[in-house]
């Protein structure tokens, strides 16, 4: 059964230490590539697939997060405060759930984003999604089709789309996925990362993913920003 997500989660509170000197003055997600911050194309994108609420949390550079929701007109944008504890992506989730309601939702990364080819990547996310099958459905890539990502590939899918952890023609999860909150029956606040949760759906058979059709631009290092830059001018 399909579904339309009209809630988000965007991940904003990260530290960014990779990206200094430029992060110690500017939250990661509000660098600029292109001409805007990182985090607006993933709005972008939300509001293109019918998303009208979205939850970004806020950690470090709190106050420069909490501005730039309260400039967000496309979307009501909220703000999540994590200032008195590192959550990660698990985490962070918890502590906003009750906020987020009982259905389905999105979660982006805002420090890295994607192009589209043929159909918008959220949108066939919703489409592929079945409630009675899945916990959560990833969006993944093929690491040839990235710019600034060197890893081998984070999981791989089977004729079913369901996802394991073996290497083999392994695809790079790229920030991006629909989950059920009751994936998130039983954790408890505080720390955590959502690999936790993955490999308990993975347990499961109820972690599912889809191959993206578009490239990846993982924006993780300042020398990053110039070679997003260049694909995005060349595409």
């Amino acid at each position: 059964m399909a579904t339309k997500p009209s809630t988000a989660m965007i991940l904003a509170a990260g530290l960014g230490l990779r990206m200094r000197p430029l992060t110690l003055t500017t939250p990661k997600p509000l660098l600029m590539v292109a001409g805007k911050p990182i985090i607006d194309y993933g709005v972008d994108k939300l509001v293109a697939a019918g998303v009208t609420r979205a939850l970004v949390n806020k950690h470090y550079l709190p106050d420069q997060i909490e501005t730039w929701a309260h400039s967000v007109t496309s979307l009501k944008m909220e703000v999540s405060d994590e200032t008195d504890a590192v959550l990660e992506t698990g985490g962070g989730i918890v502590r906003a759930l009750p906020r987020l309601g009982a259905n389905p939702f999105y979660v982006l990364n805002s420090d890295c984003f994607w192009t589209e080819q043929g159909t918008p990547a959220l949108q066939r996310l919703s489409e592929a999604w079945d409630d009675a099958a899945m916990d959560c459905l990833l969006l993944l890539c093929d690491p040839r089709q990235t710019t600034g990502y060197d890893g081998a590939g984070d999981f791989a899918l089977d004729s079913a789309g369901r996802l394991t952890r073996q290497k083999q023609n392994a695809l790079a999860y790229i920030g991006g996925y629909i989950v059920h909150p009751r994936l998130f029956a039983g954790t408890s606040p505080g720390k955590f990362s959502m690999n936790i949760l993955w490999d308990k759906a993975i347990a499961e058979g109820r972690l599912f993913g889809i191959a993206h059709a578009g490239h990846w631009l993982h924006v993780g290092t300042p020398d990053a920003i110039d070679a997003a830059e260049a694909y995005l001018k060349q595409a």
